[in-house]
């Protein structure tokens, strides 16, 4: 049985790159969901389908495989066979993962890969209802947290970096949207679990983080 740490979130919290981390510390697989469901979400773009049509979204399920493989160290997520870690990132996957990943046929998709991954390997998953609902026996949860300006001000910087034309304000509008959005969605809502730590990184760097939730696990 593997040893499994839940880490849950808002959008823009920091949760993949410090559970990266944390991964790497200590010698943890790291399962990003999000990168999962942003996969899938590539899938109905190609197709293209309209989030809001929800028998196309739960159609296009049918034939869609989604896999992560290690190469190198690192994760690689596959969408039928083609690696898509490359575009997982974009602003329209990330948008369209949010609007689909409430629908109960899309999270069904890619729950059984997710528990299987957790019940043979020691593993640190990150999402918005790991704790919650996919490892609900998790080991440690965390739920890691921000400001929204905060989060907006760290896309932002990331988006600048690469060279893309982006709007402080309109990124932090985008950022309360998908929080109410997952917050409130019908299935399997972002909220904190009862019995997860919550960590506050509006005001801490990232090797803070990490040693904060390294302290807390095994």
């Amino acid at each position: 049985m593997g040893y499994n740490v839940a880490i849950d979130g808002p959008a823009g919290a920091g949760k993949s790159t410090i559970a990266k981390l944390v991964a790497k510390e200590k010698g943890y697989i790291y399962v990003d969901t999000g990168a999962m469901y942003r996969a899938l979400a590539i899938h109905f773009l190609k197709k293209g389908i309209a989030p809001e049509n929800t028998e196309d979204v739960i159609d296009a399920c049918r034939d869609a495989d989604v896999s992560i493989r290690y190469e190198d160290g690192a994760q690689q997520v596959y969408l039928n066979g083609e690696n898509v870690t490359g575009i997982l990132r974009t602003e329209e996957a990330g948008n369209m993962a949010s609007k689909t990943s409430g629908i109960p046929e899309v999270r069904e998709k890619l729950l059984e890969l997710q528990r299987t991954l957790a019940k043979e390997n020691d593993v640190i998953m990150d999402g918005r209802d790991i704790g919650t609902n996919i490892l609900p026996g998790a080991d440690v949860k965390i739920y890691l947290t921000a400001s929204v300006e905060t989060r907006a001000k760290r896309r932002y910087d990331e988006l600048k970096e690469k060279g893309e034309d982006c709007d402080l304000e309109q990124i932090a509008q985008d950022i309360k949207e998908r929080d109410e959005r997952d917050m409130n969605r019908e299935t399997a809502p972002l909220k904190k679990a009862e019995d997860a730590i919550l960590v506050d990184s509006s005001h801490m760097s990232i090797p803070e983080v990490v040693s904060e939730i390294c302290s807390h696990c095994r």
